[in-house]
């Protein structure tokens, strides 16, 4: 990852420019994204995995980070990219990306979006579930197009992370339970299926894990799966998408887990359990996504005011938790720079509080931090997933910029929302006119 909090005397550099600067140029809140770090990662995947292993694609997990520019900036480093609703496959098919590379995943998916996704002839559908595999052959059937699919299934693994985002234990809302019989049905019931390719198996356990027992653990399930598959009903896994979740570090003093520690292991026991069962090994995928645009992304702040009660000082900014719910919702943990005043000392210890109507609304609390006063900034760090992404326009406040920074150059890749769009769609019933 290159290297983004740089110092130079008062100065924060991020992503070769400074915060200041960029602050000046285009207003705060603002959303900054390293083109050179969403790239480095995107090399480093392509390079210990698509590189590493045969028949493999890493596939960017959009959820973590979508607009048209960085479905541009995937494409062209030749990986896949993983949509989870209609509005996501429409914005890969305003970018022109590769359909072939696209994988729709997600539950709940409403037929008018599976029949976007066959039409637009995504390389793969993740089905969630038994009435969804019926739903996708049905619309496949109308189209008269035959769509590769994968189940979804839930290995029973408890993975080491928050509980609002374990994904692959027993009870879990997404995928195929191992546990009840309900896959090898199904299996059996589209093996053969005319507008269906069935190619095979998906699992994702959760997010922000940092060791690999987990994943490991998942393959060695999965692999005994496809072995019992392929004894009792001559089914042949072709593919194996073995999902994301690859923890990155929010302390500073740490360094986040390189991909080849996850992927290595996983591909060596992949191989080492298909030879054991003398089934092939299949093609495999994974789905890096808050791994390859996290750290490359910084959120700009102005301090508008602060104050001491209760023995607490507040420095309350203009954005908050509807430009990053992630310490409302998990208790996210962030560090912080202030430009303008990186050479002065953090003699401070202040709580960054967003501008929300609400107690909750705290971005960083006990901040140590050089004195802040009204009109100073800050730089959050580490905001480039599910910050965007996860917006919102609670208190009608209008969502924030995105610039995308190298040296030399910085582009809006997303127009600030302003007043005028918080009533744009407002309508007004002709009895209250």
């Amino acid at each position: 990852m290159a290297e983004l909090g740089a110092e130079n005397g008062s100065k924060f550099i991020f992503g070769g420019w400074d915060g200041a600067e960029l602050a000046a140029k285009f207003g705060t809140p603002l959303y900054v994204y390293s083109e050179e770090a969403i790239r480095s990662r995107c090399r480093e995947a392509r390079e210990t995995f698509m590189e590493r292993w045969d028949d493999s694609l890493a596939v960017y997990a959009g959820k973590a980070f979508l607009t048209t520019a960085m479905c541009k900036i995937v494409a062209s480093e030749g990986l896949g990219l993983d949509v989870v609703s209609g509005g996501e496959l429409h914005t890969a098919m305003e970018a022109g990306f590769p359909m072939e590379r696209v994988f729709f995943h997600g539950n709940g998916k409403t037929d008018e979006e599976l029949r976007l996704a066959v039409e637009a002839g995504v390389g793969r559908i993740v089905a969630d579930g038994p009435s969804e595999l019926a739903r996708i052959e049905a619309a496949s059937r109308l189209s008269g197009k035959r769509t590769a699919v994968l189940m979804r299934v839930t290995p029973g693994v408890d993975a080491d992370t928050h509980k609002y985002i374990q994904t692959g234990h027993t009870g879990s809302k997404f995928g195929f339970p191992l546990s009840e019989g309900v896959l090898a049905d199904e299996v059996g019931r589209y093996r053969d299926a005319e507008f269906l390719d069935l190619k095979g198996f998906h699992f994702h356990i959760g997010s922000q894990i940092f060791e690999n027992k987990s994943h490991v653990m998942s393959v060695k399930i999965l692999v005994k799966t496809m072995a019992e598959l392929a004894r009792s009903q001559g089914f042949q896994t072709r593919e194996l998408n073995m999902g994301g979740g690859f923890g990155v570090e929010f302390d500073p003093r740490k360094k986040s887990p390189s991909l080849a520690s996850f992927t290595d292991p996983m591909m060596e026991t992949l191989t080492a359990v298909c030879r054991e069962e003398g089934i092939p090994v299949p093609g495999t995928f994974i789905e890096p996504g808050r791994w390859i645009v996290s750290e490359a992304g910084a959120t700009l702040y102005t301090v508008q005011e602060v104050k001491k009660t209760g023995g607490i000082t507040y420095a309350a900014v203009d954005g908050g938790m509807t430009d990053n719910p992630r310490p409302a919702l998990y208790g996210a943990k962030y560090h912080a720079h202030f430009p303008g005043k990186m050479d002065i000392p953090r003699s401070e210890t202040v709580t960054i509080a967003g501008k929300c109507c609400e107690s909750g609304d705290i971005i960083i609390e006990n901040l140590k931090s050089p004195p802040l006063e009204r009109g100073d900034l800050v730089a959050v760090l580490n905001t480039g997933a599910y910050t965007f992404s996860m917006a919102s326009n609670y208190n009608r406040l209008p969502r924030p910029a995105a610039v995308l920074v190298s040296p030399g150059r910085a582009d809006v890749i997303a127009e600030r929302q302003t007043w005028d769009d918080m009533v744009r769609w407002d309508r007004v019933p002709g009895h209250l006119r």
